[in-house]
């Protein structure tokens, strides 16, 4: 059997790692910030409704401008914001919001073109630039893993990026990241500036997000998806908000049809529910703040967190510690920081198995 090093790889990916969160059965997988709450039998029954219709013309091609999910995410997004109406024509959607963000570096990026990012951060991001042969910059963040707006600017200044990336709240770390930032990064680069808002959801109510800096700056780009507070990880939808001639860039690169129709279907039929969908985001907020409260208490300082995970340090070995807590059926995520570990805020009872095994582990 071959291996890699026997074929004509291109040279950039010679040495590169795939994308590799474990995938181990377990009771409680806490690893992925999934949102472990399930689906709703009123909203899961709506959704195979909406399934059995869309089988009816399975036989044909999908709407190509998946026109119906593009109307319904738009509806969904300006309600969730303050400021102008988000319309049909500022949205775009794929398979998940890592096709989304590959559609925005195959348009913007590139051979001979840079991408600043901010580790640590959403391990997609650089992994995203190489493969689109997009060079990745390393930005800096303080010690608490927050963002100075004047060395963020400092970065954009120095490296002169074709791209900026951040990600609000920031992945692993929780951390948010202030518009005042966005907007001077904005103003700092003539280039590409996107917000990955995957945890938007969970931010505290009435926090202002990217999408209010929308109007006026064509080159801003906000990237999000359903996996999260929709509990719709396994369907496959992100999106993007963005002014139409990004959207239009969008089109130059995707595959014909890359969204099929029993993607559009399902996801429609769940926005249509989105009261009921997202009556389990205040659940998960409270699972969070819980772990931010109770982990210090057992040893583990935390990073704030305004996602639906929390990093906690004080880890003297996290493989070992990852290792005990799969023994206990525990998954959690070793992102590679020194002496840290990550856990997604679950169900009530995951929340309280995870700390109850924490304690006994650290006794």
């Amino acid at each position: 059997m071959a291996s890699l090093d026997d074929l004509p790889l291109r040279d950039d990916l010679r040495g590169k790692k795939a994308y590799g969160a474990p995938m181990v059965p377990v009771r409680y997988a806490l690893n992925v910030n999934e949102n472990t709450h399930p689906v709703p039998d009123s909203v899961r029954s709506a959704i195979l409704e909406s399934l059995g219709h869309a089988l009816e013309n399975i036989n044909r091609y999908p709407d190509r401008e998946f026109t119906e999910l593009r109307e319904s995410l738009a509806t969904y997004a300006s309600e969730s914001h303050q400021g102008e109406a988000i319309t049909p024509d500022m949205v775009w959607a794929a398979n998940g919001s890592n096709e989304v963000l590959q559609h925005v570096l195959q348009a913007f990026g590139g051979p001979g073109r840079s991408l600043l990012g901010f580790p640590p951060t959403y391990s997609m991001h650089p992994i995203i630039a190489e493969s689109t042969g997009t060079t990745w910059i390393r930005g800096r963040r303080n010690e608490d893993f927050t963002l100075s707006t004047e060395s963020v600017v400092t970065d954009i200044e120095t490296h002169r990026p074709d791209l900026v990336f951040f990600c609000a709240p920031n992945n692993p770390t929780g951390t948010p990241v202030s518009v005042d930032t966005i907007a001077a990064a904005y103003d700092a680069t003539s280039g590409i500036v996107l917000v990955d808002e995957a945890y938007v959801e969970f931010l505290p109510e009435g926090t202002l997000t990217a999408s209010q800096l929308l109007p006026g700056r064509e080159r801003l780009v906000v990237s999000r998806t359903m996996s999260k507070a929709f509990a719709f990880a396994g369907a496959r939808v992100g999106y993007l908000l963005a002014d139409p001639a990004v959207i239009d860039a969008m089109r130059l690169v995707r595959l014909p049809y890359h969204l099929s129709a029993l993607t559009q279907a399902a996801a429609v039929a769940a926005l249509a529910h989105r009261a009921t969908m997202l009556t389990m985001v205040a659940d998960i907020r409270t699972q969070r703040d819980r772990l931010l409260a109770e982990l210090p208490k057992l040893g583990y300082p935390v990073a704030y967190s305004e996602a639906n995970f929390v990093l906690f340090g004080g880890v003297a070995d996290p493989h070992a510690t990852f290792e005990s807590l799969l023994e206990h059926d525990i998954l959690v995520r070793d992102v590679g920081i020194p002496h840290h570990l990550r856990v997604t805020a679950g169900t009530t009872e995951e929340t309280s198995f995870f700390l109850e095994t924490l304690a006994k582990l650290s006794a």
